[in-house]
């Protein structure tokens, strides 16, 4: 299926990840599986930023093998499921200890990953956080809800598509 197939809609928070990217060096966008995190995030910077993700094989080694050489060559990056490599969360903070400039890092992750002591203390007055799960509520009542069982339907079907394609790709 292609995404084009089925339309977008727009994300409430997706003005609030656009904002803290303008004044704030890092930027996490947290929330429970499939609240479409990551879908926001690469629909609001498109191709403007590089987007490596936790979920590739080669890149997880890298970053738990060396978090700090891998975010020395990053700038202006999105990293999706940084939850998966803690490490790296005391990496980008050294990064932006040296520069602060605004919008260098946009991570994504599981909002548990927020309870992590290192976490909280290392980005403390560096990061802004993002949960577009708090405003699903409101973004149900604004679309109605037989389009939300449409949007939750989605939101299945693609997650059951990409499993599809990970298990193919696997096998070889």
């Amino acid at each position: 299926m292609d995404d084009t197939d089925h339309p977008l809609y727009p994300r409430f928070s997706a003005p609030l990840v656009a904002t803290a990217l303008k004044d704030t060096p890092v930027v996490m966008v947290t929330g429970p599986r499939q609240c479409g995190k990551t879908t926001l995030v690469r629909d609001l910077v498109g191709g403007k930023r590089e987007f490596i993700t936790m979920d590739d094989d080669t890149v997880l080694a890298a970053a738990r093998s060396d978090p700090t050489g891998l975010v020395r060559a990053l700038d202006r990056t999105t990293i999706d499921e940084v939850q998966r490599v803690p490490d790296l969360l005391r990496a980008i903070k050294k990064s932006v200890d040296e520069d602060r400039r605004a919008g260098r890092f946009l991570l994504t992750g599981s909002a548990n990953i927020l309870t992590l002591p290192q976490v909280s203390e290392s980005l403390a007055g560096r990061m802004e956080i993002v949960s577009p799960s708090r405003e699903l509520k409101s973004e149900a009542r604004s679309l109605g809800s037989s389009k939300l069982c449409s949007i939750a339907s989605l939101v299945n079907l693609r997650s059951q598509q990409l499993n599809a394609r990970t298990k193919h790709s696997a096998r070889g």
